[in-house]
């Protein structure tokens, strides 16, 4: 069982989008790069990003220089968002996340990240 946001974390989350055949099909021809930061974590704040190409995909922690999105969001409603407590539209829509960036190359990939979502939904988290 991972911890949710720990580097084991963003390991099995990206062998969970690899083996997810809904996720691969969605990501065939995307380039997309999504940095995340978590505040009010129990470490702090929490850069982590997705990045999307050639029909692969890595989650890790860390900061890009070059990505095409920030979401930012408190602790809290990235655990909601992760349980599946919380919608990503009502959240957006009721500024628990905040973004920044290429909104058009996002509103693009809706497909890519609703199949994140269910790539992701069978993990086993520790919160």
């Amino acid at each position: 069982m991972a911890q949710f946001l720990s580097d084991q974390f963003m390991s099995e989350a990206t062998a969970s989008l690899a083996d997810h055949a809904g996720f691969a099909t969605a990501i065939a021809n995307t380039a997309l790069e999504l940095q995340f930061v978590v505040t009010d974590s129990p470490e702090g704040e929490i850069p982590y990003y997705v990045s999307v190409a050639d029909g692969n995909a890595d989650m890790a922690r860390g900061t890009l220089e070059t990505a095409d999105v920030t979401i930012r969001s408190t602790y809290e409603t990235a655990v909601g968002i992760s349980k599946g407590e919380i919608n990503t539209q009502m959240a957006f829509m009721t500024g628990k996340l905040k973004v920044e960036g290429n909104m058009a190359k996002l509103l693009m990939n809706q497909a890519m990240l609703s199949e994140y979502a269910h790539a992701l939904g069978d993990m086993d988290i520790d919160y």
